[in-house]
């Protein structure tokens, strides 16, 4: 049986969307949020980066406090309060850049053991957890292996949030679509049956 993140939303859809702000939205009226922001820190020389940034940062309460990194399980298990988690597309980015895009297969192992990990983390959360995504599997298929392997990586692990989160959001174009109840597709086909 499948666990549970009783305490997990995912927030997922594609780029400029309104995903971030519907996720903020879904905390606004908690002082105590810890806004988990798993990106690059701003470098001096990309202003745009850096606007960003900033841009996200002041529309945020100033009771929120903000922490960048790509330890997830600590920041989730140790939370005082709720959490955003802000994203999963650049927090596997992190994950891969610790082992090197030169070698997908070992990148692969450890994404699968990271995954497995914030899984966990979620499951076990003790406050309300809104975990913010992209799809990015709606465009154009990448030219480069490095490219593909991202695609593919993010959307198993988005797939494997969305199974155990409590709640599924799909923001489109601004519009909130609630995919929890929706069915969860299968793992695997059923096994086959032999007829007399």
């Amino acid at each position: 049986m499948t666990p549970r993140a009783p305490t997990t939303t995912l927030v997922t859809g594609p780029v400029r969307s309104g995903k971030s702000r519907h996720a903020e939205h879904l905390v606004a009226l908690k002082h105590d949020v810890l806004y988990v922001a798993t990106g690059r820190r701003a470098e001096d020389d990309d202003a745009a980066w850096a606007a960003r940034v900033r841009a996200h940062q002041e529309r945020r309460p100033s009771s929120w406090r903000t922490l960048e990194t790509a330890e997830l399980d600590e920041a989730i298990t140790t939370a005082a309060g709720p959490v955003i988690v802000d994203c999963l597309g650049t927090w596997l980015t992190a994950q891969v850049d610790l082992v090197g895009w030169d070698d997908l297969d070992h990148a692969t192992d450890h994404v699968r053991q990271r995954t497995a990990s914030l899984i966990e983390s979620l499951c076990r959360a003790r406050h309300p957890v809104v975990v913010v995504t992209n799809e990015v599997g709606w465009s154009l298929v990448p030219l480069s292996d490095s490219g593909r392997f991202f695609q593919d990586e993010l959307g198993r692990l988005n797939a494997a949030v969305a199974e155990v989160a409590a709640t599924v959001h799909l923001v489109v174009a601004g519009r909130v679509m609630d995919l929890t109840q929706a069915p969860i597709v299968p793992r695997s086909l059923p096994p086959r049956t032999l007829h007399a």
